[in-house]
């Protein structure tokens, strides 16, 4: 599906596409701001750098996806760089904030570098489609399988979403992950289990950094966080869109996140580059039924990052209100579309199903070398035995 350059029309927008939007920016919120946290820790952060750090990562954020989503008419949604935030956590101990922020406009530099040369548009129009299926079904799987580790945790609130979710299915489908949500809220509130006490409405202050230089820091820290960004989420994040039926210019949309981030860097912005999970969120039919309407849950997830930015500490401390088991159920839900069709093509008879299978297993693992995660691991499998395969024919 190439972008089609029409208006945005108010008929494209539903129900569904506002709240896949908001349970994208719930998950990214919920499953990682604790490691940006600790990341604002290791470089010497106080509550008011960390909290302008929250804010700038949402307004860059809300901005790129409403941009990238309402121009390309697709939903193209950007992230914070999780590893690259642990990356950050464990090495950062040793540099003081003003280096970090040079090590942030470094990393960024490279990003926009690496776009504007048009390699990496190259490289990834060679990776098969259930290669990228396979990837992609990988990073999910997890979040499928999450629904179930949280049952022993909370099992009347996750049974309960369930039953909604299957009754949903079967009557009222389009609405079924909206209502899994309502349902999940409701009986939290009912239950004690929503911990709303802390949560008040507080406005946040950008704080500005100015760079400075180190070249250790650059080097040690600078280029595996480029690195890490590159392989553990833009590789993904362009795999969940080329599997969603989305065939976009690559260049453009790491140019612009590198240049975002690098004008940003000061206020906190550490790396924003394409996002997996959030953007299978808004990209498979739960989403909307239409392919080519999904485009308007990534606008509406660029709404809530704004949101999240204008009120930083407070849209944290609510997220953080929400019951584990509710933000793991109500994720899984909204991604099982989205992992079924994945692992259709992986197991479809084709010459690549070997090497897209090795590529879901590998990723599936979580296995880990030299701080590079498994989606980049799972690629290279995949492509190693595709090689392998076709060399053995030839």
């Amino acid at each position: 599906m190439k972008p089609e350059k029409t208006p945005m029309q108010w008929q494209d927008w539903s129900v569904s596409a506002v709240v896949a939007g908001f349970v994208a920016v719930l998950v990214g919120f919920a499953s990682s701001v604790a490691i940006v946290f600790q990341a604002a820790s290791a470089a010497g952060a106080d509550q008011a750098v960390t909290a302008s750090w929250i804010a700038v990562l949402g307004f860059a954020m809300g901005i790129t996806c409403i941009g990238f989503s309402w121009y390309f008419k697709a939903p193209v949604l950007t992230a914070w760089s999780t590893p690259g935030a642990a990356l950050l956590a464990s090495s950062l101990t040793d540099v003081s904030l003003a280096e970090a922020v040079g090590v942030f406009m470094f990393s960024a530099v490279l990003t926009l570098l690496l776009g504007l040369s048009g390699w990496f548009d190259k490289l990834s129009s060679r990776i098969p489609l259930p290669i990228a299926a396979a990837m992609l079904a990988g990073i999910l799987f997890k979040f499928g399988l999450a629904i179930f580790i949280s049952l022993p945790d909370a099992p009347v609130l996750v049974l309960t979403m369930l039953g909604v979710f299957l009754a949903a299915k079967r009557w009222w489908p389009r609405y079924a992950v909206p209502l899994v949500l309502m349902a999940g809220l409701l009986f939290a509130s009912v239950t004690g289990q929503l911990q709303l006490n802390q949560v008040s409405l507080t406005l946040v202050e950008p704080v500005w950094i100015s760079p400075e230089w180190s070249w250790q820091a650059l080097l040690g820290v600078g280029l595996p966080l480029f690195l890490v960004t590159m392989t553990s989420q833009n590789i993904p994040g362009l795999a969940v869109l080329k599997a969603s039926g989305y065939q976009l210019p690559v260049s453009p949309l790491l140019s612009w996140t590198g240049l975002v981030t690098l004008l940003t860097a000061p206020l906190g912005n550490f790396s924003i580059n394409l996002a997996a999970i959030t953007a299978a969120i808004c990209s498979g039919p739960e989403a909307h039924s239409d392919p080519a309407k999904r485009y308007t849950a990534g606008i509406a997830a660029g709404v809530f990052y704004l949101l999240t930015g204008l009120a930083g500490a407070t849209v944290v401390a609510l997220f953080a209100a929400f019951p584990k088991a509710l933000v793991a159920t109500v994720a899984g839900v909204a991604l099982l579309g989205t992992i079924a069709s994945n692992l259709a093509q992986v197991s479809a008879e084709s010459p690549h199903r070997d090497a897209a299978m090795l590529t879901f297993l590998v990723t599936a693992s979580g296995l880990s070398f030299w701080g590079i995660a498994s989606p980049f691991w799972g690629l290279v499998a995949g492509v190693v035995t595709l090689v392998l395969l076709n060399w053995r024919r030839g």
